[in-house]
């Protein structure tokens, strides 16, 4: 059934814009409805559900709560957001992505019941993973997850102790992969719950790292790996991009989740051992399947490095970009069904 989210704010052009932006994403799970009139809106929610209304603090709170709608949020103008009794509060002056997660960690508090994974089709994973140091692992998963974005829906998760996003994003982020691995702790995993802690880079999703590596610590491979499949399950995403960190011994459990699994590899000696050694390793554990999986790849080397605010954007247009995007066309890059 189509989940309405209505808009209404005594500045008719608020509500239109914020329809028009959000109806271009794909990857929400609510078809938004603007009003340009409190009366037409009145008319609307009596013969139609809507499950989540954005109303502006300005409207008498008496009409508001006469509304037949599941959850009321109240759009306010000053930055200090204040809660209308027991209405959650949203500062209406910031970016549509913003209020958007803020919407559904509201929402998915009171419907984790009714929106919890289902199986819809299985999402590709395409694991990045590598026993070689500076091999420029993260790089290329970030390149490869924006490229295949183009055309397919794309979900990015960086499963490092330390990823730096924060500082090469220039972002400050509100949830992160912590939050998601406490609602599946919890039993309360839901894709509407994932939503409130996804930002964007371009067209490609991404949950932001942990900021705590202990965080990490606290969830084995085997845990992680359960988490990740279903989001796998859900179908929301065609692929999901997983830049591995170092789980150890236990990273079999989360490369047996992958479909392939990008490793990038450099000649010099040491790291020549290093892929020996895992080699050996999947060999004698019984994990050939694994092993199977596995498509090594020289990465070119930067000759432009710029500055970290602009390392993301160079990453498509230099000679890493060109790589994928030949991998892609030469179908090295399994596009799946």
């Amino acid at each position: 059934m189509e989940r309405i989210l209505a808009v209404y704010d005594v500045e008719p052009q608020y509500a239109a814009r914020f329809a028009e932006v959000t109806n271009q994403k794909d990857t929400i799970p609510f078809t938004v409805m603007a009003f340009t009139s409190f009366e037409k809106l009145k008319d609307y929610v009596v013969e139609h559900q809507v499950e989540v209304l954005l109303v502006s603090s300005q409207v008498a709170k008496e009409a508001v709560e006469l509304l037949p709608v599941e959850k009321i949020m109240i759009l306010n103008e000053g930055e200090t957001v204040t809660i209308k009794d027991e209405h959650p509060g949203i500062y209406k002056y910031q970016s549509s992505d913003a209020i958007l997660r803020e919407v559904m960690a509201h929402y998915g508090a009171d419907s984790v019941k009714d929106t919890n994974f289902k199986p819809m089709g299985k999402t590709q994973v395409m694991g990045v993973y590598s026993p070689v140091s500076r091999c420029l692992k993260t790089s290329f998963a970030l390149t490869l997850g924006q490229l295949l974005a183009a055309e397919r829906k794309v979900l990015y998760v960086n499963l490092e102790s330390f990823s730096g996003f924060g500082a090469l994003m220039g972002e400050t982020y509100s949830g992160d992969l912590s939050d998601v691995l406490y609602f599946y702790k919890q039993g309360n995993g839901s894709m509407i719950r994932l939503k409130s802690v996804v930002y964007h880079l371009g067209q490609m999703d991404y949950i932001p790292p942990v900021q705590y590596p202990e965080d990490l610590n606290q969830v084995d491979a085997a845990e992680m790996a359960a988490v990740l499949s279903q989001m796998a399950e859900s179908g929301d995403y065609d692929v999901l991009v997983l830049d591995m960190g170092n789980y150890g011994r236990q990273v079999e459990k989360l490369l047996e989740l992958c479909d392939v699994i990008y490793m990038p590899v450099k000649e010099d000696g040491i790291s020549v051992s290093k892929i020996q050694e895992f080699e050996e390793y999947l060999e004698v554990s019984g994990r050939r399947a694994i092993q199977e999986k596995i498509a090594k790849l020289k990465l070119p080397f930067h000759s432009c490095f710029g500055k970290k605010e602009n390392y993301v954007e160079q990453l498509l247009w230099g000679e890493l970009g060109d790589y994928v995007r030949q991998l892609i066309r030469g179908g090295t890059v399994p596009w799946g069904s």
